[in-house]
């Protein structure tokens, strides 16, 4: 609108540059728009403006900060990142300076120099700190942290309500800070899954409070802006926000007949998207419900799928809100508490009253059987109210890019259980075996994942642990050793439940094993005998040799299950550490924790 105003204005441009102009700002994210207003600027003050020849430097005029803005996100699969980085998008917009730093990069001792802080954290595991965080965490509450009376800090927690130590994380740091001196500027916030639109008004709010304080004054400084030749944007446009719409081209089931599982190979078109991932990264899914489950769970509750509800300032018939907006299959405990107070059920104002049974309740209950606890009539709106925003669900990606192109293979396990006489299934998992067929699309997004990533030296071994589906990276990770010629050894443990049913890409550990580029494969069959094996045991059995790989300079990666596997594993290698290695479990447990912090002990857990 803008444009067209000055386009009535005498202007040196004429009605086609004014038009080339308005595509081009329409392309633009405010923080671009703030500087490119002072790069032209600077172009108009010299003799050869518009003839600036590339690869040198240009003069332009910026907005003199008063201040600075620090952001530090913890972030263990990406979440925390993102709302760092748009968090300093808007904070520049804002005409704030500010900087991002990925918790591993910045040192604690620079509190010090800091004025306004904003910790972004996310909690991994039991309460742990994100791999790349442990150092600050660890710094923040030791003796050699300093006292912090200048700094203003606020904190922003990632989490999921569903488990025990929700946003444990920044309520550590926020708990540090505090106790160092620093002051809050703004109370911290703590996000559950849907947390997109809760985040964004904290980000604003928190902005806000500090603008007086960082906000740029009147004098103007020169910046020296260096233009590059040929600069081209390397990054897909695709993201969370804007997923590409992809071809699945395969979903084929990889465990036998007789199996008690269903997982399915599936590989997905990038077509031309410009979507490029690293072996470790995940891929986000979003996904619709099931159409037959959301009529079910109207009718539960006395709704007919017809009423009109709005979601994000659009109107949508309930049913549809409920297959593509809301999730509508796995509870948690809010949903169990809400719906606790509606109903008036004794059995679940029972459970909400002891927090370790309402997480397992809701852990291991669908939605439409938490409404079959006591028949209740409920409205449009407090059925919304009961209900998480559909989220994306994360899959390791099973595939090398070096080695399929522009394709993505996921490993994915059906979630499938016996409800009474009624069959339940998994949300995304279902989509994408069941629902999709091939041809069909599939929105997707590629979430890069720092923390578990081959070493950069393609000589160093390592031993890569995944029972089941979490056997996923690691098929990308020998993919790209291969194909990139990598001479460390690569020692793999799998297992499952039978050799004959459940025995993932068997073919091609096989291959890999008898061409060399598997070193080792030890695999455990939990029932294939009386007594039940799991790769814990294999671990323990090579005892001497894993502890050799690690003195070797090994790499360890987990994937898998986090609420028993990771735990019964890591027990494992501390075992092996404290009986070969000749030290205590106290030694044993730092000299697990020194691996983690140098990158040398990675886990992919869920």
């Amino acid at each position: 609108m803008l444009l067209k105003e000055l386009s009535a204005l005498a202007s040196p441009l004429n009605d086609q540059q004014i038009g080339q102009l308005q595509q081009t700002v329409a392309e633009l994210s405010p923080q671009q728009l703030a500087w490119i207003s002072g790069y032209f600027w600077g172009l108009s003050q010299t003799q050869t403006a518009g003839q600036q020849p590339a690869g040198q430097s240009i003069a332009a005029v910026a907005a003199k900060p008063a201040g600075k803005l620090t952001i530090i996100y913890a972030s263990q699969t990406g979440n925390a990142k993102g709302v760092a980085q748009a968090l300093k998008e808007e904070a520049v917009a804002a005409g704030i300076q500010a900087d991002v730093f990925a918790s591993g990069d910045y040192k604690g001792k620079n509190l010090t120099k800091e004025t306004h802080v904003i910790i972004v954290a996310s909690t991994h595991g039991e309460g742990e700190a994100p791999d790349d965080a442990m150092e600050l965490h660890e710094f923040l509450q030791s003796k050699r942290a300093p006292k912090l009376p200048n700094l203003n800090y606020a904190v922003l927690g990632l989490g999921d309500s569903s488990y025990e130590f929700f946003c444990q994380t920044a309520k550590d740091f926020d708990s540090y800070l505090s106790k160092l001196g620093a002051k809050p500027f703004v109370d911290r916030i703590d996000c559950d899954v849907d947390y997109d639109a809760p985040a964004a008004e904290w980000r604003a709010k928190a902005l806000e409070t500090i603008k007086d304080d960082l906000l740029g004054g009147n004098d103007a400084e020169v910046v020296q802006l260096h233009v590059a030749q040929n600069a081209t944007a390397a990054v897909s446009q695709y993201n969370k926000q804007n997923p590409y719409a992809a071809e699945l081209l395969v979903s084929q089931k990889i465990t036998g007949r007789d199996s008690g599982k269903d997982v399915r190979h599936v590989e997905i078109d990038l077509g031309e998207s410009g979507l490029t991932y690293q072996p470790g990264d995940a891929l986000g899914v979003w996904y619709d419900n099931d159409p037959a489950l959301a009529e079910a769970l109207v009718a539960k509750v006395g709704l007919t799928g017809d009423e009109s509800v709005e979601v994000d300032g659009q109107a949508y018939s309930l049913k549809d809100a409920l297959v593509s907006k809301y999730e509508i299959t796995a509870a948690n405990p809010q949903l169990v508490t809400k719906f606790a107070e509606l109903s008036g059920s004794k059995k679940l104002q029972k459970l909400v009253e002891d927090k370790d049974k309402l997480r397992e309740y809701a852990a291991n209950t669908q939605v439409i059987d938490v409404f079959a606890e006591k028949k209740t009539q409920l409205s449009a709106e407090q059925l919304q109210g009961l209900l998480r925003r559909l989220t994306p669900r994360l899959y390791s990606i099973a595939s090398s890019q070096e080695e399929v192109g522009e394709e993505v293979h996921l490993t994915v396990g059906l979630v499938e259980y016996q409800q009474g006489e009624e069959s339940r299934f998994g949300g995304a998992s279902s989509f994408l075996s069941h629902r999709l067929e091939e041809g069909g699309t599939v929105r997707v997004f590629v979430e890069g994942n720092n923390n578990f990533k081959l070493p950069a030296n393609d000589n160093t071994p390592v031993i890569m642990i995944g029972p089941g589906t979490g056997i996923a990276p690691f098929r990308a990770f020998v993919q790209e050793r291969d194909n990139r010629d990598a001479e460390g050894k690569n020692w793999l443990f799998f297992g499952d439940r039978t050799f004959t049913q459940d025995f993932l890409y068997q073919v091609e550990w096989q291959k890999y094993l008898k061409d060399g580029i598997l070193t080792k494969l030890d695999v455990a069959f939990s029932r294939d005998q009386s007594e039940k094996v799991y790769v814990q045991h294999r671990i323990l059995e090579n005892a001497a040799e894993v502890w050799q790989w690690l003195k070797d300079g090994a790499h360890i990666y987990v994937c898998g299950d986090a609420n028993r596997m990771a735990k019964d594993v890591h027990d494992a290698l501390i075992t092996v550490v404290e009986q070969q290695g000749g030290k205590s479990r106290e030694d044993a447990e730092l000299y697990l924790n020194d691996l983690r912090k140098a990158k040398r002990y990675q886990k992919d857990v869920y």
